[in-house]
């Protein structure tokens, strides 16, 4: 994996990736949150771990970002657990928190279970977005049903009229819906 780190203490930021590389995987390396940033959208990462206290943004600033340009695994690295700050990043979509030092079988545990959460995470958001459209599209129907019911067909025939009309013209019963309330509005 290509795996961007971000931290403000060389030291650490030079043991992660060591100990990154030695487990396999190419390491982007930035001193502070908006070094993460720019590098994040330049190297296009699959992970990242981000320190939560750094200059300039945060590793939380940094994660919010990241989460809503390039949705990626991310996991925050820190020497501190408190409480508050575990509860801003539980806010946050991230997929891990890490507390140093860290040991390189935690670290690679955590990258697992990072990745399978956020591939589970972004296939339930894209199962919610198929099911909200469907949705939609079926209130559009109802509504051209209704249309056509007021014209003295009944539900079936109604349905059955939106249904030839999406097969004559090849189109989306969708489509179909919106032609019908766009030619049958009062």
């Amino acid at each position: 994996m290509r795996i961007l780190i971000a931290d403000d203490e060389s030291i650490i930021r030079m043991g992660l990736k060591a100990m990154l590389q030695q487990l396999g995987h190419e390491v982007i390396a930035a001193s502070n949150g908006s070094e993460a940033l720019r590098l994040a959208r330049s190297q296009n990462p699959d992970l990242a771990i981000l320190d939560i206290k750094m200059p300039y943004t945060s590793g939380l600033q940094a994660a919010e970002t990241l989460s809503q340009t390039q949705p990626m695994p991310i996991l925050l690295l820190t020497a501190y657990s408190e409480k508050d700050l575990i509860e801003e990043a539980a806010a946050l979509p991230i997929n891990g928190y890490l507390i140093k030092p860290i040991k390189p079988e935690e670290l690679t545990a955590a990258i697992a279970v990072a990745q399978h959460r956020f591939a589970e995470s972004q296939a339930l958001a894209s199962e919610k977005a198929d099911l909200e459209q469907k949705l939609a599209e079926r209130k559009l129907i109802d509504k051209a049903k209704g249309k056509l019911m007021q014209t003295g067909l009944d539900e079936e025939q109604a349905y059955r009229a939106i249904q030839i009309h999406a097969r004559n013209k090849r189109i989306s019963m969708a489509e179909a819906a919106t032609a019908v309330l766009k030619w049958a509005k009062p």
